[in-house]
Parts: structure tokens; sequence; C-alpha cells
């Protein structure tokens, strides 16, 4: 029995933008994670998870040996996880194994909806991770982390990745975007082992970032999930009466993005003012794209907690999900928790996931 696990994430700054290829964002991981337990299996293939229902996903293989097929296949991150791996063990001639996944996760609710703590980021890792150790494939963290973000582009061509670095690298990070449509393009033409190492990686990765201690971080979730991919789409090119075009928002969100990490070295005590500015941004965002990005519940949750003392946002593309609230680590908070708690908004108690490995150039 092989066990892996990938945390969920956070974003902190630099939403929307960062799907451009070079553009940053803040994120952190966090301790709710996705585990995903495989055992070899013969003749057919199992994926046992809450998203196919109750009976598992069957899959066999073809008859040379390095694809699998599924019945009525969904458009799915572990069955691309899977098959971005099987790629790249039959390009090395790794000798093909059938295996059961079973995958349960903690990003969710008793119901089954979804937090917004990029579930989908978590168990494509989490696969990816399996796979490496079932196949002894030995890949490094950065070697799992391209693979992970080939597999989630297969599905969303428009995801960043952010959470697909922050599952795999923990902690808090700078991440930037790579050229994911240039990627998918180099997979099809040169294969998986090829992408893994070309140059389309230039101009993306990720950097550490250490948090002052002299900062308290804490999320609301609304319980309104919502469709990341579609609230990209639709933002990305924004209507004709936009007050400001799309390009300022991106060279704004750097600008933010950059104050927020040297205001995490410095401890200068700015980095309230650059959460307040990412929400503006947002804000001026959804506006120009007539798309609402901070609902009511998260609009609720960021004035709260503005009301006593802290800095507060939307976290990822909103539309719903979760919000966070920075503050002074001294800062009582309990005012904050009940006025959530009577608009409806409730708190996830969520600390940052530890920091894992080293992280290389992309």
């Amino acid at each position: 029995m092989i066990e892996t696990r990938a945390p969920g994430k956070l974003f902190v700054a630099g939403e929307y933008a960062v799907v451009e290829p070079g553009q940053p964002a803040v994120l952190v991981a966090v301790d709710r994670y996705i585990t995903v337990r495989l055992s070899e299996s013969c003749d057919v293939g199992r994926i046992h998870s809450s998203e196919y229902g109750k009976a598992p996903l069957v899959w066999v293989r073809e008859a040379e040996g390095n694809s699998i097929v599924v019945d009525h296949r969904p458009t799915d991150y572990v069955l691309s996880a899977i098959d971005v791996v099987e790629e790249l063990r039959a390009e090395i001639g790794t000798p093909p194994r059938y295996f059961d996944l079973d995958i349960s996760s903690e990003l969710d609710d008793a119901s089954g909806r979804k937090f917004g703590l990029g579930s989908s980021g978590a168990v494509t890792t989490a696969t990816i991770a399996a796979l490496d150790e079932f196949y002894t494939l030995g890949l490094t963290r950065t070697e799992r982390f391209k693979l992970a973000l080939l597999a989630t582009i297969a599905v969303a061509p428009n995801a960043s990745c952010g959470d697909i670095a922050a599952s795999t690298f923990g902690g808090w990070i700078r991440f930037t975007s790579p050229d994911r449509e240039a990627l998918g393009l180099h997979r099809q033409v040169h294969g998986v082992a090829s992408a893994l190492a070309c140059r389309e990686w230039e101009g993306s990765g990720a950097n550490r970032l250490t948090p002052p201690d002299s900062l308290q971080l804490l999320v609301g979730w609304t319980g309104s999930p919502a469709s990341t991919e579609r609230l990209v789409k639709r933002v990305r090119i924004p209507g004709t009466a936009a007050p400001q075009p799309y390009e300022s928002f991106t060279a704004d969100s750097r600008a933010c993005v950059d104050a927020l990490v040297a205001s995490f070295e410095a401890d200068d005590g700015s980095a309230l003012e650059c959460i307040r500015r990412a929400r503006r941004l947002l804000q001026r965002l959804g506006t120009a794209s007539g798309s609402q990005i901070e609902t009511e519940q998260l609009r609720s949750l960021c004035d709260i907690a503005e009301t006593y003392g802290a800095a507060a946002k939307p976290s990822g593309a909103g539309g719903g999900d979760c919000g966070i609230a920075l503050s002074e680590a001294d800062l009582p908070t309990i005012d904050i928790l009940r006025e959530w708690e009577r608009h409806g908004i409730q708190r996830l108690s969520l600390s940052p996931h530890r920091a894992e490995g080293g992280i290389d150039e992309f």
C-alpha cells in the first residue's frame, strides 16, 4: 500500500492576473488534505472516489499497454494525472502495471460542497506522487509539479496552476505561471519527457516566502462553491465599458504582489494595506468585466473584518467560496468570528501546511 497526500491552498494576492504567463501571485498551502492510497491490482484498475459515486471507476489497458481506457470517460483530473505518468512511463521504458486508487478528501464539507481550497490541484498532486512511488520513477519535487501541471492543463487549459505549486511545495510561495498553451503543444509534439525540460518553462517559478510572526490569518467560507474556470474565462475579456483595460489590471496586480512580498521581508506593517489594495483591484476587475467576483457574502466577510481592524479580500476566483482576513497577531478575533457566524459565514480552522523540500527553477 502506498499512501500520499497533498494540502489545499489559498490565494493571498494575484488572482486572475496569475493566469497570464509570468504574472505573480502569493499563495499559502493549508493543513487540509486529499489522500490517495494506491495498491497493486490485476487485470483492471479501479478508482474509488466520492466524485464517481458509490461504485468505483474501472479502467483497463489498451493492447500495447501504453494507455488506459474507461467506459464513459469523464473529464477528470485523476485520469489526466494517470495519463501523463503512463505516457512518461512508456517513454522511459518502465513496464506497465495495474493499480487501484482510493481517494478521500478533507477539502469539502459533509454534503460534498467544496470549500474552494484547490481540491483539483491537491488530488492531481497526490496522484502524481503515488504513481511516482509505485513506478519508482525517482522524480524530483519540481518534476512532479511539472507533471501535475501538464495533467491539469489537459483538463483546464486556463488554469494558472498556482494550486499545484502550493500543494507540491507547501508553505507560503510567490508563484509565476508558465506559458501553458506552449507546454501543452510541446507535449503533443515531443512527448512528456521532453516537456519536462523544455524552454517553455522559462519565466515561471516559485519562491519561498516567510510572513512575519506579527501577522495572523483567518479564513471564512461562504458556503457557495464557485466555478473558477468559468469566472476566469469571463474576466479575461472585459467589456467595452471597462473603466480600466485588463492590461492595467495585470500591471497593478504585479505591483501589489511585489509590495506584499516586500512587506513580508521588511515586516514594516504594510501587509494589511497590500491586502486592501488587492481587494480593490478585484472589485475593479469585477466592475470592468461585469462579473460578481465579490458576492454579497464575501463583501460582508471583508467588511466585518475591516470593521474590527483586519484587512480582508476574496481568496481565489471569488463568486463564492472563501475569503481571507489578515491582521496583527495580537488583534482579538472573537468579534469578527461572531459577526461572520451571524452572517452565515463559517470559519475554517486552517493553518499553513509546512514547506516541503527545495524549489528549483522551473
